[in-house]
């Protein structure tokens, strides 16, 4: 994609972002603005540096760093960021990425249907490693940082 088309949909997707906040959690559109903006930002120097570093590594994973950094503690912008980033409510982006996801597996709904019953067992079998993963990590941070 271009970086034409890349702005077009930050600007989508942080339109629908500050919109789902401010309608399904009653967030005021100026205060969700300045985290929004930070995480478009975030995003969009991740495709820039998927574009110019050497190193092929998936885009989320630049995009992952980049938030680690910048709301670390040795970051001089973190107290904004968190701030700011704060405000938003997660669950609104995840509903309109579910809403992208159901919208390309329709787009390839034949190819899907023909994987059949596998499928469903392989979501399973994701979705629980994900979330045993996810709360071993969890847990191992929340001993290791003593809020346990």
């Amino acid at each position: 994609m271009r970086n034409r088309e890349w702005i077009v949909l930050f600007i989508f997707v942080a339109v629908s972002i500050a919109t789902s906040n401010a309608i399904g959690y009653k967030t005021p559109i100026g205060k969700s603005l300045p985290g929004i903006l930070i995480l478009c930002g975030i995003a969009f120097v991740a495709v820039i540096l998927d574009k110019v570093l050497p190193i092929k590594l998936p885009m989320i994973m630049y995009c992952s760093i980049l938030g680690l950094i910048i709301a670390s503690p040795i970051s001089p912008v973190a107290k904004i960021v968190i701030e700011s980033t704060a405000k938003i409510d997660f669950a609104a982006p995840l509903s309109i990425v579910g809403a992208f996801a159901g919208i390309s597996m329709g787009k390839n709904y034949k190819d899907f249907t023909k994987q059949g019953w596998k499928m469903v067992i392989i979501a399973l079998v994701v979705f629980t490693g994900i979330f045993i993963g996810s709360a071993t990590v969890g847990h191992i941070i929340l001993k290791l940082t003593k809020a346990i």
